[in-house]
């Protein structure tokens, strides 16, 4: 297996910086960058990664429902020159009845690269605490007041690493997000989107699903986790329309991923390969100056497994307003006024 790792990130390393462009930046381009300015900004919003496990279970029930009570979550970010980071957190209250649904923890961390055409993005999540829906369907010992089965060990995790080259040189995903550039026109691109993904749910070495849906025939319904690696290109068009310092702009790709898949068995891991469906949707809206911005941004992405007759199914959902400044730095503000003494 970490000889499988191994190659499948190397794999991704070597086609995320093979890409090589000839455009540089002019005035003809539709985006200016602020490359020279420290960018400061915040966000507030959701994530949420609901997911499913269909299967047989009986002739009534063919598929469970895991739902995560979300909070606000609060971003803090910075970037400068061709690096950028930002470090999220939940605040405030859940959004749902803790008795119903439970808590869930969530942590995230993004780092961003761009170079030329190609636009690079880790990205770390993790989600702690589910609660499966209308379990009083099945389970006798639930009320109608508590129809959930609570579930706070079960836990989300998924590492990212993404790169999307742009064919058109007037796409650039720095001008798109509209924190460290902006666009000056319309513009549109096809694009490839190359992606390298680890993830899975587990509930910390307990079944993931309830006792009582456990199928002794099939050992796959005894495993404590479903997981994953998988590697694949996604093709897709981007739209940017501008308006003044207005803009709203549009990703959306379909593709596939190569996967191998794994769950564990009276403790021994088993692994097998197969494809899987990814989509791929970013939109960002709202106004962006030379000096402050304000935007409304959404994306949506989905991971998937399927052992034969037993399916895991997920989808991240992650809507935020995003807020910030555009600061010159101390040098470059000390050389311009030297320059007018």
């Amino acid at each position: 297996m970490k000889s499988t790792c191994i190659n499948l990130f190397l794999v991704i390393l070597t086609t995320l910086f093979s890409f090589n462009s000839k455009a540089g930046e002019n005035d003809s381009l539709s985006y200016k960058l602020y490359k020279n300015k420290v960018i400061l900004f915040t966000d507030i919003g959701y994530n949420s990664a609901p997911f499913s496990v269909q299967y047989p279970f009986d002739k009534d029930l063919s598929k469970i429902y895991y739902r995560n009570n979300y909070k606000t979550v609060l971003g803090l970010g910075g970037a400068y020159k061709w690096f950028s980071l930002r470090i999220s957190f939940a605040i405030g209250q859940n959004t749902k009845s803790t008795e119903k649904y439970g808590t869930t923890d969530f942590r995230s961390l993004r780092a961003a690269y761009t170079y030329k055409q190609t636009y690079c993005e880790f990205d770390l999540r993790i989600f702690r605490g589910f609660a499966i829906k209308n379990a009083i369907e099945w389970n006798d010992s639930l009320t109608s007041q508590n129809p959930n089965d609570i579930r706070p060990f079960t836990t989300s995790t998924g590492i990212s690493l993404n790169a999307w080259y742009f064919f058109n040189k007037d796409l650039n995903m720095n001008a798109f997000y509209g924190k460290k550039g902006s666009y000056k026109k319309s513009a549109s691109s096809f694009y490839l989107k190359n992606t390298f993904n680890i993830y899975g749910v587990g509930n910390d070495q307990r079944t993931l699903l309830p006792n009582n849906l456990i199928d002794t025939a099939n050992s796959k319904t005894e495993s404590p986790y479903f997981s994953a690696i998988d590697i694949g290109v996604i093709p897709g068009f981007a739209k940017i329309f501008k308006y003044k310092n207005w803009q709203i702009g549009g990703l959306f790709g379909l593709g596939a991923v190569i996967q191998n898949k794994y769950y564990e068995t009276k403790q021994v891991t088993r692994g097998f390969l197969g494809l899987a469906p990814r989509y791929d949707i970013i939109c960002v809206a709202g106004y962006s100056g030379d000096r402050r911005f304000i935007l409304l941004s959404a994306d949506f992405n989905n991971k998937s497994i399927r052992y034969n007759d037993l399916v895991y199914r997920q989808s991240f959902y992650h809507l935020k307003l995003i807020g910030g400044f555009r600061l010159k730095p101390k040098k470059e503000n000390k050389k311009l006024k030297s320059n007018n003494i």
